[in-house]
């Protein structure tokens, strides 16, 4: 299966795509979207919608997995960047894809084994647990560490529904 993580944020959403097949995972490719500081609101959005689509059209991932949004105490911060994950949101729900999303603690946790990882702690990891993988965007790096969750849990819950078919 191939998932695609997403870190949205409104100066630049993180995109990372991995294959994951039974408990293998491998990095197939990552990048940024970055939306002009100089355009209006309703055009940067416009700008990071049109982005994710081109790397949905271009990678075709059978899934996607988005980071939540954490309020910061900033309120018009926490809403641009709600209005950003809308729009990143909105471009894989339209492109027929499901949408897992993930509190950033759990990205943390899963990959690192705490949820109070550091950002350079997430980046070993995520290089770790894909051999050959050098993004080099700290938001690519959270966004492969988004898809890389998603497949763990994807994968626990594959094999909780197995189980219970087995036993009834």
């Amino acid at each position: 299966m191939k998932l695609l993580g997403l870190d949205p944020g409104l100066r630049t959403t993180g995109w990372g795509v991995i294959d994951a097949v039974d408990n293998r995972l491998r990095w197939v490719a990552d990048g940024i979207v970055r939306s002009d500081a100089s355009l209006s609101l309703a055009e940067r959005l416009a700008q990071l919608h049109r982005g994710i689509l081109a790397v949905i059209a271009e990678w075709q991932p059978d899934a996607a997995a988005a980071e939540e949004t954490f309020v910061n105490q900033n309120p018009a911060s926490t809403l641009k960047l709600g209005q950003a994950r809308g729009a990143v949101l909105l471009a894989a729900s339209l492109s027929g894809l499901s949408v897992a999303e993930y509190a950033p603690r759990l990205v943390k946790q899963s990959l690192v084994g705490t949820g109070r990882a550091d950002k350079g702690q997430v980046g070993v990891m995520v290089r770790q647990l894909l051999p050959g993988c050098h993004a080099s965007q700290a938001d690519a790096t959270d966004a492969l560490a988004v898809a890389i969750c998603h497949a763990h849990h994807q994968g626990t819950a594959r094999r909780i529904a197995m189980a219970l078919e087995r036993a009834s």
